[in-house]
């Protein structure tokens, strides 16, 4: 089974949690762009969608799906995205696409976020992914110098733009054995917008598809 039938999968399955009325949360990522693709289906069963990207918002909207303000909807009952890495203890890796602060903020304001990934994503201990840092454009150089005292190889995401317009650092050579204290830590460093670490709020239901099958843990 190639990787897009396992992320086809691991969407479809995530259908599981939407229920009529809701406003759903939606990430960003090739995983995420199928369970668009399904979202169509209940376009007219749903109330509207939280974006966490502009490229989600194009496709939620192609879809038919009415895409609004976190600002004015309140907390949200359902949050989907994907991942660059996950854990079995639900920590994540995420801002391959750039999409961080948005999908940090939509996942904080959620009741439940479910993470969808293939197996290839899954890992014993995060860092094998770059981690992403969000940084303000002029911080990025200071940023990059105290990620490297934290033992990690910073790279610019050269010719990048966050939706933000901010810019990403692509840390390398990361063994993250703490991943909440790690998030807390880098948070910290003056110019940092977030980093990609989803630990401190993981997820709550990891939906992993393999050649198998599909596996759910959850939290």
């Amino acid at each position: 089974m190639n990787a897009g039938t396992r992320k086809q999968r691991a969407a479809q399955a995530a259908t599981a949690f939407l229920r009529d009325g809701m406003t759903v949360g939606v990430g960003t990522g090739s995983t995420v762009n199928h369970f668009i693709a399904a979202l169509a289906g209940w376009r007219d069963r749903i109330t509207a969608a939280v974006s966490s990207s502009e490229a989600s918002t194009r496709l939620l909207r192609e879809a038919g799906i009415e895409v609004v303000d976190l600002n004015s909807t309140g907390d949200l009952e359902l949050y989907v995205d994907g991942a660059d890495e996950a854990t079995r203890n639900l920590h994540l890796i995420k801002g391959g696409g750039g999409a961080l602060t948005r999908e940090k903020i939509v996942a904080a304001a959620s009741r439940r976020f479910v993470c969808i990934v293939d197996d290839s994503k899954l890992v014993d201990v995060l860092g094998r992914f770059p981690l992403p840092v969000e940084v303000i454009p002029m911080a990025r150089s200071l940023v990059a110098r105290q990620l490297f005292k934290l033992g990690g190889q910073p790279v610019w995401r050269e010719g990048f733009v966050t939706d933000n317009g901010n810019a990403i650092l692509d840390v390398h050579n990361l063994e993250i054995l703490d991943a909440p204290a790690l998030e807390t830590e880098i948070n910290q460093l003056p110019g940092v917008v977030t980093v990609g670490l989803f630990a401190r709020r993981p997820a709550d239901v990891l939906i992993v598809a393999g050649d198998g099958g599909v596996e759910t843990i959850e939290r």
